[in-house]
């Protein structure tokens, strides 16, 4: 048996090591510093252009130029969270954002809310499946041909194939009168937005409705006879850990660490945000650590292993529905590619959040900046190929020459019925798209008819001067032309 000098004098070389390991840089180092720095040094476009330098770009430089004030992010890799990171401010002068700082998250909203009244209905206390007027009781939707022939349920609403209207909301001023969820659904003062009803075939196809999910809101309401936010806190946030997340619309006075809203020059929003009463479809706040722990628990439960949801109810969220999404998530790719996906934008706030049930991947983006979807779409990509993801890459495409006379033919402003405006015009030797306030980009011509942008994965085909149609997402959107420039 050795003695007890030996292991005196095996310890004293191990500590020997261990401080020539520190001084020589090596001790301690962990590779996810070398991961992070590289998505802080690598954000990308969507789209390289054939032929042109398309480098990565630098996240400080980016928050700058996108007037983004504040961002986090947070990195999972094999089913652990592997960094959190805040950047920026929470406001001009304001304190430095962190792992922890509050934002809204828009329609990330939905998934999570759909996850609360997946648990639901896994307790029995909700059917996914029954005609949603069964369920309501302070409200009743309005009953019509189509819903006669072929029920609106929880299913279908959350998956975004019931056929309801309204796509999202605006919002209300701190301070402004907050109508109920009944007023919303009846577009009833002094809700500023119109009434919620099904106006096309149920369960058939996919039409992206935040009305929908209040519907849903009410529901869960009206089943469990407590508030939503208390819903969401005993069902989801508790067992979760997620600490810093609530549904409470307007945040209560003193909340600290809570990230100000900007508008897409970077300027505060009045009042500090909006207040979104339809808080399923876009009433969270939350953090960069609560929402990995959200993709976390989802990537776990699709392989038996969730907190809060079972494996069938996992993979029954994650199997696409009539239309194409699953039940709060868009679902695309297969094996190692498969992945659920949702983005979200209110005033001054724009979210992204994905996660990759097969290799355990994922990534939540939270920003409180009107440009910070951009933002954030460039961060998805930079840690796409840090991480060496498969999917969310850039792609390339080839741009032609198209003399700027042939190109000045689209300038105007078009509208996309349901969605809004947009507008082509001419800026020195290019033609420019503004696709939001503030949000302009170079059209870049790809045949006679055809062109796209490179920071995002959005192509325009025209049939001819005053009609066409906008791809982005895989989704096809017809537009026309409303005035000349």
């Amino acid at each position: 048996m050795p003695s007890l000098w030996g292991k005196g004098r095996m310890k004293t070389s191990i500590l020997a090591l261990g401080a020539m390991l520190i001084l020589s840089g090596q001790a301690f180092a962990d590779p996810s510093d070398d991961r992070r720095q590289a998505v802080e040094n690598g954000l990308r476009s969507a789209v390289i252009v054939e032929g042109r330098d398309t480098g990565a770009r630098r996240l400080e430089d980016r928050m700058r130029e996108l007037h983004t004030p504040g961002v986090a992010i947070a990195v999972v890799r094999a089913g652990k969270l592997d960094w959190v990171q805040g950047y920026g401010v929470v406001s001009a002068g304001g304190e430095t954002v962190n792992a922890d700082t509050l934002f809204q998250a828009g329609s990330v909203s939905k998934p999570v809310a759909a996850v609360t009244a997946l648990v639901m209905a896994q307790d029995g206390a909700l059917s996914l499946d029954a005609p949603i007027n069964t369920i309501l009781r302070s409200w009743t939707l309005p009953e019509n041909p189509f819903m006669q022939a072929s029920p609106v349920n929880l299913r279908r609403l959350l998956s975004h194939s019931a056929g309801a209207t309204v796509h999202g909301f605006a919002g209300y001023a701190v301070g402004a009168p907050i109508p109920t969820v009944p007023q919303i659904l009846d577009g009833a003062a002094p809700a500023n937005s119109p009434a919620v009803r099904v106006d096309q075939p149920v369960g058939v196809d996919y039409r992206y409705s935040g009305g929908g999910y209040t519907i849903a809101q009410l529901a869960m309401i009206d089943v469990a006879k407590k508030p939503f936010p208390a819903i969401a806190r005993t069902s989801l946030f508790a067992p979760l850990d997620m600490t810093r997340s609530t549904f409470d619309q307007p945040l209560p006075a003193g909340t600290p660490n809570v990230a100000l809203a900007h508008d897409e020059a970077g300027l505060p929003i009045p009042g500090g945000f909006h207040v979104y009463p339809e808080l399923a479809a876009a009433g969270l706040w939350t953090s960069a650590t609560d929402l990995a722990r959200f993709v976390i628990e989802v990537q776990n439960a699709a392989h038996g292993q969730g907190n809060v949801l079972s494996q069938e109810t996992a993979r029954e969220m994650l199997t696409p529905q009539p239309g194409g999404w699953g039940i709060g998530f868009k679902v695309s790719g297969e094996g190692a590619a498969l992945s659920f996906f949702h983005d979200g934008s209110n005033a001054g706030y724009k979210a992204t959040l994905i996660g990759h049930p097969e290799t355990g991947d994922g990534a939540v983006i939270l920003t409180n900046g009107d440009q910070g979807y951009q933002l954030g779409q460039e961060i998805l990509r930079g840690i796409a190929i840090a991480y060496g993801w498969i999917d969310n890459r850039p792609i390339v495409r080839k741009a032609v020459d198209l003399p700027l006379a042939a190109q000045r033919l689209f300038a105007g402003t078009f509208e996309i019925e349901g969605l809004g405006t947009f507008e082509i015009r001419q800026a020195e030797n290019n033609m420019l798209v503004e696709l939001r306030k503030g949000q302009v980009f170079q059209l870049i011509p790809s045949s006679e008819r055809t062109f796209f942008i490179a920071e995002q994965n959005i192509v325009l085909t025209f049939e001819d001067a005053d009609h066409g149609a906008v791809e982005a997402d895989a989704q096809r959107f017809s537009f026309t032309r409303t005035a000349e420039n």
